[in-house]
């Protein structure tokens, strides 16, 4: 119960939360009120960067969602073609990440990530679709246990100015692993074959590493 009121915190915010905590303190010196407007959002940026630990199925017959969020889309398209995939047919999921959901990403299935790459960009509302194509993102195309290619996509939103990837190309994953966090509200995709049958629906909400979207 303890973990769950309390989950513990991803290391891209102690430092944020350090710095909010101080404003705070001065802040109580200016006006009680404020002060108290400070510790809700102190208490906002802790419950933002929370890291609770998830439970993957562990059948990589099945992918889980990368992110927390709501699925606001589910296409097939071409993959990436920074990541060498834009000729290769996929299916499409982009999970959406608001202010209050939990903001790490995780692996879909058991994976070697095979490259990684980052693009500048906009900053546009990353529910929109062409955030896929405008926005600043980073790109990792995976190979999975099944021996076929995977795309993951972090994008950055109307807030979000930052992007965080924490793996590196040759390291192998489980499936449900942390590869990334992206600040504030934000968009992960995910490309997958389409031989997968979508288990997803537009608007579902989902948690990443435990939400089943697709099945072999």
């Amino acid at each position: 119960m303890f973990e769950i009121i309390f989950p513990k915190m991803h290391k891209e915010g102690q430092k944020i939360l350090a710095i909010a905590l101080v404003i705070n303190f001065f802040l109580f010196f200016i006006s009680e009120f404020l002060g108290l407007v400070g510790i809700v959002l102190c208490i906002w940026v802790f419950y933002f960067f929370r890291d609770p630990e998830r439970f993957s199925i562990n059948d990589n017959s099945y992918l889980v969602s990368p992110a927390d969020g709501k699925i606001s889309l589910i296409t097939e398209c071409k993959g990436p073609k920074e990541l060498g995939l834009g000729e290769i047919d996929f299916v499409r999921i982009s999970v959406f990440m608001n202010v209050f959901n939990c903001h790490v990403n995780r692996f879909p299935i058991d994976c070697s990530v095979d490259e990684i790459f980052y693009k500048p960009g906009k900053f546009l509302n990353a529910s929109l679709d062409k955030a896929s194509e405008d926005n600043e993102r980073n790109m990792l195309k995976i190979t999975s246990s099944n021996n076929e290619t995977l795309a993951l996509v972090q994008i950055a939103g109307l807030v979000a100015r930052r992007i965080v990837c924490e793996v590196n190309p040759g390291e192998k994953f489980t499936q449900g692993n942390r590869f990334g966090i992206i600040r504030f509200g934000s968009r992960v995709d995910l490309y997958f074959p389409n031989s997968y049958k979508v288990l997803s629906k537009v608007g579902q909400t989902v948690v990443a590493g435990e939400s089943l979207i697709a099945k072999k």
